[in-house]
């Protein structure tokens, strides 16, 4: 059968029933609590990669055999280059297949009784996993391992682990039809897939659901190092090693700063053959060079300030203040426009629709707009940026930049990378990514379509320091149209103060001793620099390469080059790293349920850390016993592509007879609308028959929608259907009930699909107001 927490309506959330100690949003049995009991990140730092094993642990509560769904977040830039699923003392090494090939797989062991698993890249740093047939009581590890480059900007490097994938704004019409995953949010003609990359959310107050543990080993590679900064979570120092206090959650990214001193410049070429190979992979590290005296030329920058609802609280202060030091870093040289949006874009008053000169008066009157800034609505971020790009379109003579400053939560990255991409052109794109659990992948992959920089700014102590270092790069680069010789050509780089170039690529031929590398500055003279060549056995570096090699190709795709999928899937499948079209799939071969009913179960993840929408008093109403639902569906938009009113994403509040109330907290007397007629609810809530009917009328219509779905899937709802009736009737009294649990008792005992499918319909409809039947039902 399907577990699943479907939207409440007023009568089912006033006979919500808190368990003690439960804590709000808790999925709870009498057997145990949710699949994933444990999550433990071990990483093992050498200068600038980091090697990861990330182990997931699923336990099975139930007494039929379970399937566990977990959405979860990995490094965008890391490549998954394998997995192993353990279980009873067996373990399988999982072979990386094209997706829908993995799928059938997967589906074939299910359906077989097989113990199966399988992991799907959604986003860049969005994955999905799926182990099916983990029998009553037993545990099933899988494990993914990963290598990525460790990003290092100042004289620090980073190393960033996110941990919770936060809900994100799904722009577009809902699509009709079976949803592709099992998210809590719609499919729409925007997002094709949101129901895969919105997992259930729990409510604040919920315990530590998970054992998390994270371990990291740092191995400097011969470079001085100083004392290593946790920014977001506890930990422990031994040596070498650092270590996440116990009882830390996941809901946050865990951020690691490593001060390296030295250069680490210098390039390895790694054969692809172990012998006298002529070809291969390399990785080249670029010193910036000294800043100079040279003057930056003028330029026209365009100022983005995401205001939506996800950016309440002190996301919304720092961006405020990220935003504000943007425009003060200006000169009277300069042009520039600064526009806040959620589901509409405003402007400072005074200063028109166009860029305007940065003078004193100017910049005084937008940072006033800044400052009133207040969080509210949802992200429609495609239309600013084509509004920013479009003022920048035609300036010639002048550097163009726009700076996006947001937390990146938006569902329609590969939207807004296909219509952004069109209109970029010789524009600098910079993102600004504020949060504790930041789109990092979207971000990333914007800045990188614009030749910019992104900057993540994770907590109000850190926003200085990234601010410092923003107003140093949003200028010119220091070197343009860097080249490499000897080498594939690629795109051309650019070298920002600060922040080494770091290139990935092949090579066919000899090894050389030395490679040249050629730009052109910011006054147009020539730069070259001869760096020397260190030939090596490193893995790493070409499962480094294929993963930006993917990522360049996913982006081209996503723009509507959809001829590279086979290139794609080839790249993938050679070199072993994970993408949008492949899929790890592991199957035991023992057969270890034949028959049986399936429970499958959606593991819903922690709410953010520091959303205010997420308060504890005030959680919202989509999320549920420790799910989310839908979010509502947004308005048709009006003409010039916007809604017409705010859409709900930020949360919209219970609402009783004396206002907005606490969840856990909606009173009986919300039930209470002037009838006599009481039926008695467990723990003392009185719920009437209109009550009833309203809650009956939900069930009937969640039929009627699914009336076109396959024999499995309507067999699964009806059982899920018999379970929640059972518990909406148990321990009430009164005639009026007797067809809702008989209806409950024949759907729980199972039966002919279609008879029952039938018989329910009958009994539900016969509660919808009006109906002449429902006078018979209410008097058996």
């Amino acid at each position: 059968m399907t577990l699943s927490v479907t939207p409440m309506e007023p009568a089912e959330l006033g006979r919500i029933r808190i368990l003690p100690d439960a804590g709000l949003g808790a999925l709870r049995t009498d057997r145990g609590n949710l699949p994933l009991d444990r999550l433990d990140v071990r990483a093992r730092i050498s200068g600038l990669v980091a090697d990861t094993t990330v182990t997931t642990e699923f336990v099975n509560a139930y007494d039929t055999a379970l399937e566990a769904t977990y959405v979860f977040p990995l490094p965008d830039r890391a490549a998954v280059t394998g997995m192993t699923m353990t279980a009873d003392g067996r373990t399988v090494r999982a072979e990386l297949q094209e997706r829908a090939a993995a799928r059938e797989a997967y589906d074939r062991a299910i359906e077989a009784g097989q113990r199966a698993s399988i992991a799907e890249e959604d986003r860049p740093d969005v994955f999905t996993m799926r182990v099916g047939n983990i029998l009553p009581g037993e545990r099933v590890v899988v494990e993914l391992t990963l290598v990525g480059p460790l990003p290092w900007e100042d004289g620090a490097a980073t190393f960033r682990f996110p941990l919770v994938v936060a809900p994100r704004y799904v722009p577009g019409t809902p699509l009709a039809g079976t949803p592709v995953g099992d998210g809590q949010v719609r499919d729409t003609d925007a997002v094709p897939d949101a129901s895969r990359i919105t997992p259930p959310v729990l409510l604040p107050g919920f315990p530590n659901p998970l054992r998390l543990s994270i371990g990291v080993d740092i191995d400097t590679a011969g470079l001085p190092l100083a004392e290593v900064r946790s920014s977001l979570h506890t930990v422990t120092t031994s040596g070498g090693r650092v270590e996440i206090a116990p009882g830390e959650r996941a809901d946050r990214d865990f951020v690691l700063r490593l001060p390296y001193a030295g250069d680490g410049s210098g390039a390895v070429f790694v054969p692809d053959a172990p012998v006298d190979g002529d070809e291969g992979t390399y990785q080249l590290v670029v010193l910036p060079p000294a800043d100079g005296d040279t003057p930056a030329r003028p330029k026209d920058v365009v100022l983005l300030l995401d205001r939506s609802g996800s950016m309440g609280g002190w996301k919304m202060v720092a961006a405020r203040r990220a935003a504000a030091r943007v425009v003060d870093t200006l000169t009277g040289a300069d042009r520039f426009a600064v526009l806040t949006f959620d589901h509409q874009i405003d402007r400072p008053g005074d200063l028109g629709e166009g860029l305007s000169q940065a003078t004193d008066r100017h910049r005084f009157r937008a940072v006033e707009h800044l400052a009133r800034a207040d969080a509210r609505g949802g992200t429609e971020l495609l239309a600013p940026l084509r509004e920013g790009l479009s003022l920048l379109a035609g300036v010639e003579g002048r550097d163009r930049v726009l700076v996006l400053v947001t937390d990146g939560q938006v569902g329609n990255e590969d939207q807004i990378i296909a219509e952004v991409s069109k209109l970029i052109g010789t524009t600098r794109v910079h993102t600004v990514g504020i949060d504790r659990a930041v789109n990092a992948g979207f971000l990333g992959r914007l800045a990188a379509l614009g030749a910019g920089r992104c900057e993540l700014v994770e907590s109000e102590d850190r926003l200085d320091e990234a601010m410092e270092q923003i107003h140093r790069r949003i200028g010119a680069p220091l070197v343009t149209d860097v080249t490499v010789s000897g080498v594939e050509p690629g795109r051309p780089q650019s070298v920002f103060p600060g922040v080494p170039l770091v290139l990935f690529g092949r090579y066919t031929g000899a090894v050389p001793s030395t490679v040249t590398v050629r730009g052109r500055r910011r006054d147009d003279s020539d730069f070259a620099v001869e760096v020397l060549v260190e030939r090596r056995d490193e893995p790493a570096v070409t499962a480094q390469w294929a993963r930006t090699r993917l990522r360049e190709l996913e982006d081209r795709y996503a723009a509507g080059d959809h001829g590279l999928e086979p290139q794609i899937v080839a790249t993938s499948l050679r070199y072993g790293v994970l993408c949008r079209f492949t899929a790890y799939v592991a199957v035991d071969s023992r057969v270890v349920t034949e028959g049986g009913q399936t429970r499958r179960v959606t593991q819903p993840v922690e709410s953010p850390s520091g959303w205010d929408m997420f308060d504890a008093a005030q959680p919202p109403s989509f999320l549920a016993a420790g799910t989310a639902a839908p979010l509502p569906p947004p308005a048709a938009p009006a003409p010039g592509g916007l809604p017409p009113a705010q859409p709900s994403f930020a949360p919209v509040r219970a609402q009783g007879a004396r206002g907005p109330q606490p969840f856990a907290a909606v009173p009986s007397s919300m039930m209470a609308r002037g009838s006599s007629r009481k039926m008695v609810a467990p723990g003392g809530a009185a719920l009437t028959p209109q009550d009833l009917a309203a809650i009956v009328a939900v069930e009937a219509k969640r039929l009627r929608e699914a009336q076109d779905r396959p024999v499995a899937e309507r067999r699964e709802l009806l059982a899920d259907l018999g379970t929640r009736l059972a518990a909406l009737v148990d321990g009430m009294t009164g005639p009026e009930i007797t067809a809702v649990r008989e209806l409950a008792e024949r759907l729980r005992a199972g039966g002919d699909t279609e008879a029952d499918w039938a018989y329910a319909r009958q009994v539900l409809d016969g509660f919808a107001p009006g109906a002449p039947q429902r006078k018979a039902f209410w008097k058996r």
